[in-house]
């Protein structure tokens, strides 16, 4: 019987100790698409995708960091107000850039902020960036669009930093996934963003 019991209580410290080291509190730093714009805040895709991850026994904690309107000029005053905080971010999710190309900003310029955000979660000792790629419309012209959409695999490539292509993918430009804005998602857009990003994540994992 002694030794069931140690063989059980080691069988109970690594099942619980495997799910502890998994524990990674996650900062997402984004912009209306982030936030959960013209939906519940439970509904947006941070917090769909850390119920899915939790149904999958993960402890993974998504803290939604999302301002609507934000662009990527913001993102390194943003950061610091929440390195302030009493809260440990262990990775950080990066899905700054769509306002910036709406409104036609400096690629370079663009580049620019959205690395510096990079090096100030590193220097404050975020361990993982991921990156959410952005695609804008061709209202700028098809070379501006598609100069924008290079912006970030050029730095998922020079930082090497794990990159989602497209955040958006298979919502943006479908009717039924989003507002009638036609561009922020809706509730059911937002479950599939959430989906694609913890796919992702677990990945990372």
């Amino acid at each position: 019987m002694k030794a069931f019991s140690i063989i059980a209580t080691i069988l109970v410290m690594t099942l619980f100790g495997s799910s502890a080291a998994w524990a990674v509190t996650i900062l997402c730093l984004g912009d209306s698409l982030t936030e959960g714009y013209g939906v519940a805040k439970t509904e947006a895709w941070p917090a769909v995708a850390e119920k899915q991850l939790r149904d999958k026994k993960l402890d993974v904690t998504f803290v939604n960091a999302g301002i609507s309107g934000s662009t990527t000029a913001s993102a390194q005053s943003r950061l610091k107000w929440h390195f302030k905080s009493k809260q440990k971010f262990d990775w950080m999710i990066l899905a700054l850039g769509a306002n910036d190309g709406l409104r036609g900003q400096d690629i370079k310029g663009i580049k620019k902020n959205l690395v510096i955000a990079v090096e100030a979660a590193r220097k404050a000792g975020v361990k993982k960036v991921i990156l959410a790629g952005m695609r804008i419309p061709t209202n700028y012209g098809s070379a501006y669009a598609r100069d924008f959409e290079k912006i970030y695999p050029d730095i998922s490539k020079d930082m090497s930093l794990p990159l989602i292509p497209f955040l958006l993918d298979g919502v943006a430009a479908k009717p039924e996934f989003n507002l009638p804005d036609g561009i922020h998602p809706n509730a059911r857009g937002h479950q599939i963003v959430a989906g694609l990003v913890a796919k992702f994540v677990e990945a990372q994992l």
